[in-house]
Parts: structure tokens; C-alpha cells; sequence
């Protein structure tokens, strides 16, 4: 049996035995049941790799079919038994996908994977490790192909992928209890959170019988022997543990799933787009799980709390869970933030009345999975943020049928809370209830215990709009639960990142509803609160802080800002050092380091597709930038290094001083000019993506070398050396193909 970290150690090609297996010890729930074998993804295979194809089988079940992918075609079949020919062998945690690239397909494969701990007696992993596997035998080396490697490899280390054999973790336990059992885990997961969904498309088109690119068509409709080789993957954060209050042991689980959909940078991905997709969406659950006998972290399956496939309570208690669902998501109008160099970037909103077709799809969906939205904006009333909070409740004034609005305001504001939402309901956007919150001047001065004026706002809908409560249906095989009790409600909360604000509202919301929910189930008496618990509060604001880590280092590149407050209660001096710390990081990675993170996503999730045509005639990744644009840096480093050494050189007595002296002026002078050269262009310095074209990147990009043609001094240079290209560095951007599942 595979071990609690699977481990592949060096490449696919060293020969590393089969891993063991004993068919009847720690099997996840559901593997005990004949009819649902095929449902549930293997979670032990072996890799038998030859120069004609790749083999994968299960050791834990030797009847299953053997998926075999042909070498160098791609093609996929099933084979009955064992498949003679494989010289080498590898023990693998699962297949993440299978991707194509200028040269090549490669499968991803899971090559270690960390036990984070179990949600109803289901194991949940980390991916920790992947490897490369290329369909072709002879590698052959292209500096794009490279790069696009290096891309998806720095993004599978460092973006936080999580994954089960017998448990859902893309949809929340509310859902879980209306899906169809019957149906292939992959085939239940939520598609917004089925992270790895385009680069199984492969497997997928074969396992629902679509003909393969050489014509072979699978026998039958339906493969079923396919389906336990398909492994949905999540990305965000997971973060499960067992501990208690007032003495009664409990497992609290904290969930963050981020959409696939607009997936991408802070910015880079903004609003939303043409689908109804908004940048940074991630739904957030908050779990509480009692009388759960299987919380133990030992091996793959159930621990003693598990008989006969059915996961038994604690002391003979049925099992309950309870859950709470938040959402986040950019503001839902086409708008951008243009980076320039400049610490606060250019925004850029278009006419609310192009985005109000996009905006009915976003809330068609978000009506139709959550019930009533609580639309909780948190963008600044003053400055340049107040454009983006006025075009939202334009939005929202069109949106809405016979929209009525109330202010709330104060001595520090006229603007403290600003509601609007339907007079009479008629129609279903008329479940979108909009609530401004002037968050900045509330809490100013550290005046966190203010953010409570929001709560209150909020608490008649929190009451009508329940949370998930469910019990362990007795006799129930599959380990479904019985519902008690349905969230009819989400609070979808945003400010300009649906970052450090929105952080501290959810947590601020989650543990108000935790509270009522221990009141509810009985572990606490009314009156009393979850953070009472001395210990218990620790755990709480460490997790919620720890998310909100997750969330901003995924689409910022930093931790959240303000986390001091979420860990301890209150602002620290170090806390407001680390925040300093956190968003000069934030300003240099976002100008110069978020082009290729942008990158990394789009190839990942299928927004972005290499074209094989022209292969080595057009590098995507070379800079075309005019010679003389790409040098002003260079020339600025050395100007001021230059400035440097003659400003502490020291100098002899008897030589003359003033040309040392006038060529430090010189060099300065050349300095302060490349420098606001650099300043007044940004745009052409900063780090865009460079596989989808960003049309304000392109106009910005036009704009500034318009400019600069018509400088007297550097402008004949620039005319002379573009080397032909009317927007030299981002014109070869839309050479790929652009695909959204």
C-alpha cells in the first residue's frame, strides 16, 4: 500500500518497485462497496513506461482495466490485464492531467502527496510533488517549450493543490447531499472549482467516448474503467484539525476553493468578463463535524470508526456536520487597474451599461447555487476608489427591480451604510441585497471593533439565511447525510483585491455563525460565544489568518495585510512593519513578476493554447521591445554605479579634481534622465503576460511609443530600431489559441 507521502524519487525512467498492497486493510469509505469501485479515482497506481506507451494500473485492484496512452500519439485505450512490453515501473499518487505544448504532450503525474487530515473518515492530500512525463521518446528542445515548462512546474510547486480519493472536496457538504451518488466523483465535481478540468480533457473525452485525434474511437458510450484514473483537484486552502470546546471534541475544518474561472493576478484580473466570471472568486466553508470517530491522520482510509463502509459516530452518536459558505468576488462591471511603474495604478472603468448582460449570468449562477446574495462592498467612499463603488450600485439600480435605497450616516461620515435592494420582490435578481459598508472611516484609527455596525446590518439575514446541518442517515452505506437544515443565503463580500478588508469581515461573520451553531447543536448555552473558549480562539484566528494568507499570496504574491488583527485581536507595531513589508512586496512583484504568473494560469487552465505552426520561426517569450528602450535601465544602473565609485573614490592631491568631478555630474545627469525617462514610460517596463493579449496594455503600450517617436532626441532611434513591429514587445501575444472550458 502506498505510504501517508508518495514518494517517486528521481525521474519516471529509474526503475522503483510496485508498492504492496493489501486489498482489505484502511479502504475510504466506499471502497468496500462492489458497485462503487469504479466511481471512486484509484489511489494507488503503477507506471509502466516503454517506448511505445505508457501503461497505469492499479495494484489494490487487479481486475481493473489498464489505461494505456500510445507513444508519441496521444492516443488513449483500455486494456484487459496486464500490458507486456513495460521495462520500467513507478509507484505514482495519481494523474493530475495531460498537457499540450509547442512540441510536445506530457502527463502530469501526482509524484508525492501530504495527508492534511479527514472530513467524515475521507482522507485529504496536498499535492506536493509532479513530474513531466513527454509522449516523445528523443526530447526535442525549443526555448519556448522550456518555458512553458518552467511555468506550469513553478506553478504546481508553489500554488496549493489539494485532492481526495473518496470525498468531494470541490463541492461544499450542502451540495454534496444533492449529487448522485451513482455518478463518478469527477463526474459530481463543481466545474468552477475542478481545477485540473482542461488538462484532463484528454481522459475525459475518452472516458465519455469522444474519437481520439488519430480517429480511434473507444467501444461504448461510456468508459467506465476510465474513470478511476480522473482525479479532481482543488486549489486553494485546506486546513483541518480536531480539538474541542467547553470539552466536547469536534473536528473544525476550514475551506477556501478558488474558481478556475478569470483565474489570474491582482493587475492583471480584474471585474468581470463576457461569461459572467469575475476575477478572484473563491467560496470559503466553514465546517464543524461532531461525534466523529475517524479524525485520526493514519493511512488512506477509514480509521476504527469505520464498519462495513459506513462511517460510524463517537460513542455510538450518530455523526453531524454543520457549515457556513461564504463567497468573494471582484466587483461585477468591466473595469481595470493599468500598471504604469506608479505606486498606485491607472483605473479604468467602462460604461456600466455594457457589463449589465455579464452581471445577470454571474448572479443567474450565484442565485441558483446560494439563494439571496448579501452584496457586501468595502471600496472607499472618497478617492479613486468611489468610481468603482458608484458603478457597482448603478449596476445594481438596473439590476434590480423598483430598487428603493437607505443611508445610514454619522459625525465621520454621510455615507456609513448604503443599502439598496427591491421594495416588493418579483423576479429573481430581486434576491440581490446590496450593502455598502464605508469600512476605511469606520475603522479608522484602529477602531476594529467597528466593523460590528456591518454584523448588525446583516444579522436579519444571517437569521433567515440558516447554515448547512446534516446527520448521518442510519443504515445509509454510501455515508450520505440526512439535511436538517439548508444555508438559503450567502454573504458575497468584496473590496478592490477581495483581499485584507474582505478577510476581516469573513472572519468576522464566521465567528458570529459558529457561535449560533454551537448554541443550536447545544455545546454552548445562549448568551455564550465561541471565543470564550480560551483555547479554542486561538485555533480560530490562526486559521482564519492562515486563509487569508492562502487567498492573497495566490492573486497578490504577498501575505494579507492586516493579519495581526485576525491572529491577536488587535494592530500591533509589527503587524503595521509586516503590512509595510507586505505591500512595498506586493508593488514589485505586481509590476514585475505577475507577467509570468499570469502566464503559468492561463496555460494551466486551458486560457491559453501553444500553437505547433511556425516552430522556430516566432519566439513568443523574446523581448521586442526597440534595442534602445530595452538598454535606458542598463544604462541607468551603470549611471549611478558610476556615480557611486567616483563619490568615494579617493582622490590624489596632486591631480586635478575637476574632471573626475565632471564626469560624476555627467553620469548623474544621464541617470536622472534614464530614470525619468523610466518614470513617465512605465508601462513599457512592466512585466505583462506575454500569452494574452490585455487590450489596456496594448493601448498604453501604443500611447507611450507614440509618444516617444515624436521625441526630438531619442525618437529617431527608436523608429530606426523597432525592427518592424507596431507594438514591439506584446503584439505576438495572440498567437495561441484562447479555449475556456
Amino acid at each position: 500500500m502506498i505510504e501517508h507521502f508518495f514518494v517517486l524519487k528521481g525521474s519516471i525512467s529509474d526503475l522503483v518497485a510496485p508498492s504492496k498492497s493489501n486489498n482489505n486493510r484502511n479502504k475510504p469509505l466506499g471502497y468496500s462497496l462492489p458497485n462503487m469501485r469504479n466511481l471512486l479515482p484509484f489511489r494507488d497506481i503503477n507506471v509502466h513506461a516503454s517506448t511505445s506507451h505508457y501503461a497505469f494500473t492499479s495494484p489494490s485492484s487487479p481486475s481493473a482495466q489498464t489505461l494505456v496512452i500510445e507513444r508519441p500519439s496521444g492516443d488513449i485505450r483500455l486494456n484487459d490485464g496486464a500490458l507486456l512490453g513495460a521495462k520500467r515501473v513507478s509507484s505514482i499518487a495519481g494523474i493530475l492531467g495531460i498537457v499540450k505544448l509547442r512540441l510536445d504532450k506530457y502527463i502530469i503525474v501526482i509524484t508525492k502527496a501530504q495527508p492534511m487530515g479527514r472530513l467524515k473518515g475521507h482522507m485529504v492530500y496536498k499535492i506536493m510533488a509532479t513530474e513531466f512525463l513527454p509522449l516523445r521518446e528523443k526530447t526535442l528542445h525549443d526555448s519556448d517549450e522550456d518555458t512553458y515548462l518552467t511555468l506550469l512546474k513553478i506553478l504546481l510547486k508553489t500554488g496549493p493543490m489539494y485532492f481526495s480519493y473518496s470525498f468531494d472536496i470541490t463541492n461544499s457538504f450542502q451540495r454534496q447531499a444533492a449529487s448522485n451518488p451513482s455518478h463518478a466523483l469527477w463526474q459530481r465535481a463543481d466545474d468552477r472549482f475542478f481545477w485540473n478540468r482542461f488538462i484532463q480533457t484528454d481522459l475525459i473525452d475518452f472516458a465519455m467516448g469522444a474519437t481520439s485525434a488519430s480517429g480511434l474511437r473507444p467501444h461504448g458510450a461510456h468508459q467506465t474503467g476510465a474513470d478511476p484514473f480522473i482525479l479532481p483537484v482543488m486549489f486553494g486552502m485546506m486546513r483541518i484539525t480536531t480539538t474541542r470546546i467547553k470539552s466536547t471534541p469536534l473536528t473544525f475544518a476550514l475551506i477556501t476553493r478558488r474558481s478556475r474561472h478569470r483565474a489570474g493576478t491582482r493587475y492583471l484580473t480584474r471585474g468581470i468578463d463576457e461569461h459572467g466570471h469575475v476575477a478572484n472568486f473563491n467560496e470559503t466553508e466553514q465546517t464543524v463535524v461532531l461525534n466523529d470517530g475517524t479524525t485520526d491522520a493514519r493511512g488512506m482510509g477509514g480509521g476504527g470508526g469505520m464498519q462495513d463502509g459506513k462511517v460510524s459516530g463517537f460513542d455510538g452518536q450518530d455523526m453531524q456536520v454543520v457549515s457556513y459558505v461564504q463567497t468573494r468576488g471582484s466587483v461585477p462591471v468591466y473595469w481595470a487597474e493599468v500598471s504604469t511603474l506608479r505606486y498606485t495604478p491607472d483605473l479604468q472603468i467602462r460604461g456600466v451599461e455594457t457589463a449589465v448582460e455579464a452581471a445577470k449570468s454571474h448572479f443567474d449562477e450565484q442565485i441558483r447555487l446560494y439563494g439571496d446574495n448579501y452584496l457586501v462592498n468595502l471600496v472607499n467612499q472618497r478617492g479613486r476608489e468611489v468610481r468603482v463603488k458608484e458603478a457597482y450600485e448603478q449596476l445594481m439600480r438596473t439590476i434590480v427591480s423598483v430598487p428603493t435605497e437607505s443611508t445610514q450616516s454619522n459625525h465621520a461620515t454621510s455615507e456609513k451604510i448604503h443599502i439598496v435592494e427591491a421594495s416588493q420582490p418579483k423576479q429573481k435578481y430581486d434576491r440581490l441585497h446590496y450593502v455598502y459598508f464605508d469600512f476605511h472611516n469606520e475603522t479608522k484609527g484602529l477602531r476594529w471593533h467597528r466593523a460590528q455596525l456591518l454584523l448588525d446590518q446583516l444579522k436579519d439575514g444571517l437569521v433567515q439565511g440558516q447554515y448547512f446541518r446534516g446527520v448521518d442517515m442510519p443504515g445509509d452505506s454510501q455515508g450520505r447525510l440526512e439535511v436538517r437544515a439548508r444555508q438559503t443565503a450567502v454573504v458575497r463580500t468584496n473590496c478592490m483585491d477581495c483581499l485584507d478588508r474582505t478577510n476581516v469581515v469573513q472572519t468576522m461573520l464566521a465567528r458570529w455563525t459558529l457561535t449560533r451553531q454551537l448554541v443550536d447543536i447545544g455545546i454552548l448555552r445562549p448568551g455564550e460565544a465561541a471565543d470564550d473558549d480560551a483555547a479554542f480562539k486561538v485555533l480560530f484566528r490562526n486559521i482564519w489568518a492562515d486563509n487569508a494568507d492562502v487567498v492573497s499570496r495566490t492573486y497578490s504574491g504577498t501575505g494579507a495585510l492586516k493579519t495581526d488583527f485576525t491572529r491577536t485581536g488587535e494592530r500591533t507595531r509589527a503587524g503595521a512593519l509586516q503590512d509595510l513589508n507586505n505591500s512595498l512586496t506586493r508593488y514589485v512583484k505586481n509590476n514585475f513578476g505577475d507577467g509570468p504568473r499570469q502566464d503559468a494560469f492561463d496555460l494551466f487552465l486551458g486560457a491559453f493554447q501553444p500553437d505547433s505552426l511556425g516552430i522556430g520561426a516566432t519566439q513568443v517569450f523574446v523581448d521586442r521591445r526597440p534595442v534602445m528602450i530595452q538598454a535606458i535601465p542598463y544604462v541607468l544602473a551603470g549611471s549611478f554605479f558610476l556615480v557611486l565609485v567616483s563619490s568615494l573614490a579617493r582622490s590624489n592631491p596632486e591631480t586635478m579634481i575637476w574632471p573626475l568631478r565632471l564626469f560624476t555630474i555627467i553620469c548623474l545627469l544621464i541617470g536622472m534622465w534614464c530614470f525619468r525617462f523610466i518614470y513617465t514610460h512605465g508601462v513599457l517596463y512592466v512585466n505583462w503576460p506575454k500569452l494574452n493579449t490585455l487590450r489596456w496594455a496594448n493601448e498604453g503600450y501604443q500611447e507611450a511609443m507614440g509618444a516617444i517617436r515624436k521625441d526630438k532626441f531619442i525618437g529617431p532611434f527608436v523608429a530606426r530600431h523597432e525592427r518592424g513591429a507596431s507594438s514591439a514587445r506584446i503584439s505576438h501575444l495572440e498567437e495561441g489559441k484562447k479555449r475556456i472550458q
